[in-house]
């Protein structure tokens, strides 16, 4: 059995308060606000020992590096979101349910991974905001003297 060590300790409260996949870069970024002089390197080193303790799931998007959530969240059916614009990764907890019907005829459907994209709350506000500051009607007649 692994001891547990304080950057362990770190890393795991990260991802546990996060409530969604982290990226090993985010994950160090959270968790080097607990324990200074954290590397990536540890982070690393001790993702693979929670994973192997099934303390944390690996989430596999296409084209992207791995992120890591609970192994809480990642016990129920859920699937993700990804910000186009951040590259965020959250949980989406609805589910179109039997997904049978969608495979070919004859086909077993075994288990189905759904990942939407799209922009985050956050990204979409940003993104109003300049919109509005850009649009010619936020101008008033007196600017275009």
């Amino acid at each position: 059995m692994e001891r547990t060590t304080r950057q362990k300790t770190a890393i795991q409260a990260a991802i546990e308060s996060a409530r969604r996949p982290l990226s090993a870069q985010e994950i160090l970024e959270e968790a080097s606000l607990q324990v200074t002089q954290l590397g990536i390197a540890t982070v690393y080193r001790n993702l693979k020992s929670l994973v192997l303790e099934e303390k944390v799931h690996v989430v596999t998007l296409p084209g992207e590096n791995p992120r890591y959530e609970s192994n809480t969240v990642a016990n129920h059916h859920h699937h993700h979101f990804q910000c186009t614009s951040c590259q965020r990764v959250f949980d989406v907890h609805d589910c179109p349910g039997d997904l049978k019907r969608m495979a070919p005829q004859g086909f077993v459907v075994e288990r189905h991974e759904l990942t939407l994209y799209g922009r985050c709350a956050d990204c979409n506000a940003a993104g109003e905001v300049a919109a509005a500051a850009a649009s010619p009607s936020s101008h008033s007649c007196a600017d275009h003297g």
